[in-house]
């Protein structure tokens, strides 16, 4: 019985004993690692106050702080960028609060903090020699291995040239793409920040873009589908610059992408833009940049591309025109009854092999070839009959065998867009209106004029936008607002058999109207029109336009005066450096107030260099039956 029963008790003794040392052992592998936890946590954030980490410049980059009056403030707006309550005004709060999510037993193992926040995670981990086992995460091994797949080599900045026709995109767009070990210009990664907005109508876009009632995002997509996007669809040359990033840079700045993944900021149309918020991309890339530090008051995507290449990172320039200019390149190579050949093509009749030479017959095959995707791209073919006829002319294409000489293709690259004259403008000249001699001061801020040399620009654009003019009449001994443009858009493309754009125009702002006193009077005026262009090889672009015009001052009858009517005009370039453009345009206002107004006016602008020019006005105005005769010389400066 005694023995038994001491051995009843040792089995007992012996599973007690198990079980003690279980728990012992949990004990032992959780708590003191936990106490261990938390005394590292707080030796790093000494270590992080001691370094005064949250003042080191790339922190700054990293979250988007600014000075901003007397405190900093993130240029980010989505509440989920910030990990702590005042995290977007206090970066030391922000930088202890990402410190503590690293060290957060709770955190999300399906969206880890250090994955969120990957690029603050190799920072602080790297300034701070952080053990990974004490620090409770080891970063993000899914993104790090997705970036060693991929294995970023090379970025590019590129430059989709002004588009007229889209509210957004009226004065270009940039974008990076980055370029991975495939060495595939297509399958490259492009990476894009823009407003989020549905609207079409240009002015209501233009006011929430003023003013950042509108979401901006960073996209990141194929290239190829961007190309698809801004030369088929939106018709837009496209400039390629390749920068000098090294590889370990574009780690760094594929680092921070991943951190604005879906974050939102508040995009304003001339400051917080496409082009600025790039910059911080570059910067935590190369931080010693500072690209953001040299902004101001607005920037427009041209002049970001000007200041990156101060920096040094610029080392090529790489043209990429659109279908429509392949059009018209191919079509101002064939004769008449070519073109029209390829017109028919693309429209679905046979090709026939006439008893023409063989080069004309290779280049009326790929412009019936391009234009047809140009229509299919434009929605006006249905795909199925468009891939028959694309069919058809690609074999009529392939009897002919290959092209002499492939440089028959080659479209010649225009100037650089950031080569041409600079955006802002200061204009000081004088001149007469009438019998009294004046001086005048203009500033415009943005951006092309009609009369502006056009290299670097697309021909016939004219994008103006906050143009002031002052004169002093010395007579008087008085200085007077003589106009100010809020916005004077003009788009003038000329029609062919191929593309047939409506040319249109847009302007409203302050400017001087002749009243029943025969003085001049400031008047609010809203001026668009439409109507359509023509090139002619001797006389240069010409265009005719409908008109509709309101004129607000309390100076006309009612306060107001409705007008409608139309304008022609010939711009013509003798020589590279000079531009002539001759129009009229006549008025009738039968709405409350009743008058006719008419203008004729010669213009001409001899180029000195890209950023240089005199112009020399002379008009001929009739308004209430008063004529006036002015005369203007400007002396302009580009900077």
């Amino acid at each position: 019985m005694y023995t038994g029963s001491g051995r009843r008790y040792e089995r007992s003794e012996i599973c007690i004993s198990f079980f003690l040392f279980v728990i012992l052992y949990f004990i032992s592998c959780i708590s003191p690692v936990h106490a261990r936890d938390v005394s590292y946590l707080e030796e790093v954030l000494a270590q992080a106050r001691r370094q005064r980490l949250h003042e080191d410049p790339y922190w700054h980059i990293l979250v988007h702080y600014k000075k901003k009056a007397f405190q900093f403030e993130s240029l980010v707006d989505d509440p989920r960028f910030f990990l702590a309550p005042d995290g977007k005004t206090d970066p030391q709060a922000e930088l202890e609060a990402t410190i503590r999510a690293f060290f957060d037993p709770d955190n999300d193992e399906s969206d880890p903090v250090a994955c969120r926040f990957v690029a603050r995670y190799e920072w602080i981990r790297q300034r701070l020699d952080l053990d990974p086992e004490r620090f409770g995460t080891t970063g993000c091994p899914s993104f790090m291995d997705f970036l060693d797949r991929i294995d970023p080599q090379s970025a590019t900045l590129v430059f989709p040239m002004a588009h007229l026709n889209s509210p957004a995109s009226m004065f270009g767009h940039t974008l990076l793409t980055v370029e991975t070990a495939d060495k595939t210009k297509l399958l490259a990664y492009s990476i894009s920040y823009s407003a989020v907005a549905h609207e079409t109508f240009g002015p209501l876009f233009a006011f929430k873009g003023l003013f950042g009632l509108y979401p901006g995002y960073f996209a990141v997509m194929p290239y190829y589908a961007k190309l698809q996007q801004y030369s088929d669809v939106d018709h837009r040359d496209i400039w390629e610059y390749p920068l000098n990033l090294r590889e370990d840079e574009i780690r760094k700045m594929m680092l921070h992408i991943r951190e604005l993944n879906s974050i939102a900021s508040d995009y304003y149309f001339f400051s917080e833009n496409c082009s600025y918020l790039l910059f911080f991309l570059l910067e935590a890339a190369r931080p010693d940049l500072r690209l953001t530090d040299q902004f101001h008051a607005w920037l427009i995507p041209l002049d970001s591309i000007r200041m990156i290449e101060e920096q040094g990172l610029v080392t090529d320039a790489v043209y990429r025109p659109s279908r429509t200019t392949k059009i018209k390149y191919l079509a101002s190579h064939l004769p008449e009854d070519a073109q029209d050949k390829a017109l028919a093509l693309s429209h679905g009749d046979p090709f026939s092999d006439t008893d023409i030479p063989e080069m004309e017959k290779m280049m009326t095959l790929e412009l019936a070839g391009e234009y047809l995707q140009y229509l299919y791209t434009s929605g006006d073919v249905p795909q199925k009959t468009y891939q028959q006829r694309f069919l058809n002319i690609l074999q009529a294409r392939s009897t002919l065998g290959s092209a002499p000489d492939e440089t028959m293709y080659e479209i010649p690259a225009p100037l650089r867009p950031d080569k041409g004259h600079r955006s802002n403008r200061l204009a000081i000249g004088a001149g007469l209106d009438g019998d009294d001699a004046f001086s005048e001061i203009r500033i415009r801020p943005a951006y092309h004029h009609l009369m502006d040399n056009d290299n670097g620009y697309v021909e016939g654009a004219q994008l103006i936008f906050a143009d002031v003019a002052l004169r002093y009449y010395p007579s008087d001994n008085k200085v007077s607002l003589e106009s100010l443009d809020v916005i004077d858009i003009v788009s003038l493309t000329p029609r062919d058999k191929f593309l047939r754009p409506v040319s249109w125009k847009v302007k409203t702002g302050l400017t001087r109207l002749t009243g029943y006193d025969d003085e001049d009077h400031l008047v609010y005026q809203i001026n668009p029109g439409g109507g359509f262009a023509f090139r002619n090889d001797i006389l240069g672009m010409m265009y005719v336009m409908m008109e509709t015009d309101l004129a607000l001052s309390g100076a006309l009858k009612g306060n107001y005066a409705a007008g409608i009517g139309c304008s022609a005009g010939m711009i013509k370039c003798p020589a590279d450096f000079w531009k002539i453009h001759v129009f009229a345009k006549t008025l009738y206002y039968g709405f409350e107030d009743h008058f006719n107004a008419f203008e004729a006016t010669v213009q001409q602008n001899l180029s000195i260099d890209a950023d240089r020019s005199i112009s020399f006005d002379v008009s001929r105005n009739r308004t209430h039956n008063f004529y006036e005769t002015q005369v203007k010389v400007l002396w302009n400066l580009f900077f």
